[in-house]
Order: C-alpha cells, then structure tokens, then sequence
C-alpha cells in the first residue's frame, strides 16, 4: 500500500488539543469569524490557502462554494486551490502568503514572518488571523483524518484526493522515464 500523502491528525490528544484551544478562545473566534476585522471575502481566502497547502478535499469543496457566495471569481478559486494568491486584493496578500507559511509549518510559523503580519495589520486583526488559521486548520486535520482510516480500511482503494492521484501518477510516469533512461544508458 502506498503512504497517505496529506497531513491527519497524529493522535486524539492532538486533536483535542485544537477542539480545547478553540473552545477556550470562542468569544475571539467569534469576533474573527463575525466579519469586523476579517471580511466574509478575506476569510475565504484564508481558508482556501490553508486547504489548498493540506489538501482536504471536503475544506475545498465548501470553502470554494463559500468562495462564490462571497463574490470570488471561479478564476480566482481555481488559483487558490492550486496555492496561487495572485489574484487576491493587494492588501490581502501578505496576510494569504502568510497563511501559506503558517499551514506548511504545520501551524508554527517563523516568528519574524509571524511579527510581520502584526506590522502589517496590527495586534488585533492579526489574531483575528491566526483564529481563522486555527480554526481552518483543524477542519482540515479533521477531514484528511477521516480519509486516513478511510484508506487504511480499504488498504489504499477509498480516501484519496484528486491531487494524491495526480502526484501518483506523475511519480509512477517519472520511474518509468527513469527505468527506460537507465535501459537506454546501458544499450550504449
């Protein structure tokens, strides 16, 4: 069986490490989430940048419909779920490069990258951030746990994504280039 390729949930306690975080700071979710400091639009953005870094495919399909809702063009969608940000507000731009950061670092980014952000936007809209980061994060942990005992249950056939097919693929297209290079090598 090949290895699952996206980020799960590594045990119960750290998933309930995440559940107990945002339960805690509930009134502050509340607030990022309610569209004072972060718009309905920017939230979206944020969202898509996480999931498109830890490619949960139930968190892409929502957050692209939700994406709609929110006036985001099917071109700008399409590049974000492929991790492009180019399309995006020029002032939201920071904030998604960020976000990118922060889900590749598995939600312990750089401290000055983190500094950045607060220059940019100040103290208060940049927790508003990182809230809406927490909270994206864990649905997508969530999923992409759900898919992981999905594939170990059916030994590989259930619980891929589009992507981990695509990079299968590909992988599998790059030895056989390999295989026939090498053949050819020692032909010569």
């Amino acid at each position: 069986m090949k290895k699952f390729r996206r980020r799960p949930y590594r045990g119960v306690r750290d998933f309930w490490r995440d559940v107990r975080f945002l339960f805690q700071n509930r009134a502050k979710l509340r607030q990022a989430m309610g569209g004072e400091l972060v718009s309905f639009a920017f939230r979206e953005r944020l969202m898509l940048a996480v999931t498109a870094v830890n490619d949960c495919r139930y968190c892409s399909y929502y957050h692209a419909k939700e994406a709609l809702r929110a006036n985001l063009s099917e071109a700008e969608i399409r590049h974000m779920q492929d991790g492009i940000v180019d399309l995006a507000p020029a002032e939201e731009l920071p904030a998604l490069l960020y976000a990118q950061h922060w889900a590749e670092s598995d939600g312990r980014p750089d401290p000055d990258a983190h500094q950045k952000l607060v220059e940019t936007y100040g103290a208060e809209k940049a927790e508003a951030i990182d809230m809406v980061l927490r909270m994206i994060r864990t649905g997508n942990l969530l999923g992409n746990t759900a898919d992981y005992i999905l594939y170990r249950l059916s030994f590989g056939r259930w619980g891929e994504s589009e992507r981990d097919k695509l990079q299968a693929a590909d992988w599998s297209n790059l030895q056989r280039l390999d295989q026939s290079q090498g053949a050819e090598d020692t032909a010569v």
